[in-house]
């Protein structure tokens, strides 16, 4: 159960942000490193992954949504903010504004 709020918390966070933030017509800056070995400078957009279990190192400074579909469709499972990463069993694409 706090697991699930503290999702639902960061995914509140980050919904909260892109609704505040005035948005930019540039990719983010940075390395957004997806498994096993893809690194995209300045990410902008959906990519997919690879091979399972997908591991997301974000490098940037925007948020990475990683869904549960690829393409960037079924569910948001994870949020990963500027600096962090994530290992989805189940992840399928990364987004990155």
């Amino acid at each position: 159960m706090r697991r699930l709020a503290t999702v639902l918390g960061t995914l509140a966070a980050a919904g909260t942000m892109a609704l505040a933030l005035p948005g930019t017509a540039s990719a983010a800056n940075g390395e957004l490193l997806i498994s096993p070995n893809v690194v995209i400078d300045n990410p902008s957009g959906c990519y997919n992954a690879p091979i399972f279990p997908l591991i997301v190192r974000n490098n940037t400074d925007e948020y990475a949504l990683v869904y549960n579909g690829p393409n960037c469709t079924g569910h948001v499972i994870a949020v990963v903010p500027p600096g962090g990463q994530t290992t989805q069993e189940f992840g399928s694409s990364v987004f990155v504004d």
